[in-house]
């Protein structure tokens, strides 16, 4: 009988998977942002490592999911996602290694605090639109014609894309966040990407930066005691990844960008008050 709420906690995972999934997925975010809190609330003695190695292997199931379905709409750019990942993946062995000096109190602050400066950027500066940037002869200019029809053209620095990718990998494989939601900042706000074309190119970063970062974490031997949670999760990650990719097709990019703010900041307030026990 010791076992029936074990039991039915592994079972809650399942539609909690979908549900974060299904946001993380709308916005790009990869349902990292969302798995931590989570995990952080319903686990409070567990150790940071594992939180964050439970989380990496959960955004991988989502990134898979996600890419999968963006990639059907034609929306993903391929070239500037394989660019950018091969820069965060050395980032995140570092950050897995400096994970295991954490506390955990280090690290629920350093967690939302991280989380309240994103949504703040996100609801203080205005939505950004692509058509105002004028590249220039050191940019890249990308061209994108999705399933439905749609031609984006965008143009951004390659090299101040891959320094801004190595700084987030690091912070984020340290948090277990997998870095989604600041993926997508990067490529709207500083490398001019459309929003559209930024949350679906973010899944495809996300699928190869989650499985080199889970990698890194389960060498750092952090991973062992959270496989059934995480296959758990991923059941309802794989479903929620779909019907995110769906909703988006329905929803303006503002929304997009408000949703993710507003997310990111009652997260970032409910975990601030778990740490201060209040």
């Amino acid at each position: 009988m010791a076992d029936i709420p074990l039991l039915w906690t592994y079972i809650f995972l399942i539609p909690l998977g979908v549900l974060i999934a299904t946001y993380g997925t709308l916005v790009g975010a990869g349902g990292g942002i969302l798995i931590v809190p989570a995990l952080l609330l319903l686990y409070p003695t567990e150790s940071a490592n594992t939180i964050a190695s439970i989380s990496l292997a959960v955004v991988f199931f989502n990134a898979v999911s996600g890419t999968l379905a963006y990639g059907h709409m034609h929306r993903i750019d391929y070239r500037a996602g394989l660019l950018f990942a091969g820069a965060s993946v050395p980032a995140g062995f570092l950050g897995a290694y400096f994970t295991s000096f954490l506390s955990r109190q280090i690290f629920d602050f350093a967690f939302s605090t991280l989380v309240l400066a994103l949504a703040t950027f996100i609801l203080l500066r205005p939505t950004p639109t692509h058509h105002e940037h004028q590249p220039t002869s050191r940019e890249t200019i990308h061209r994108l014609i999705d399933f439905k029809g749609n031609s984006f053209v965008w143009s951004f620095s390659s090299r101040r894309g891959v320094l801004l990718s190595f700084s987030i990998g690091l912070v984020g494989s340290m948090l277990g966040i997998g870095g989604g939601p600041f993926y997508v900042t990067m490529l709207v706000y500083s490398l001019h990407f459309p929003l559209h074309i930024a949350t679906a190119t973010t899944q495809f970063m996300l699928m190869i930066i989650s499985l080199s970062w889970t990698t890194a974490h389960l060498i750092a031997g952090g991973f062992q005691s959270g496989i059934f949670r995480t296959l758990c999760l991923g059941v309802g990650v794989l479903i929620g990844a779909q019907l995110g990719a769906r909703l988006s097709q329905r929803v303006t990019g503002v929304v997009i960008s408000r949703v993710m703010a507003v997310g990111l900041l009652l997260i970032g307030v409910r975990l601030i008050l778990h740490a201060l026990e209040i």
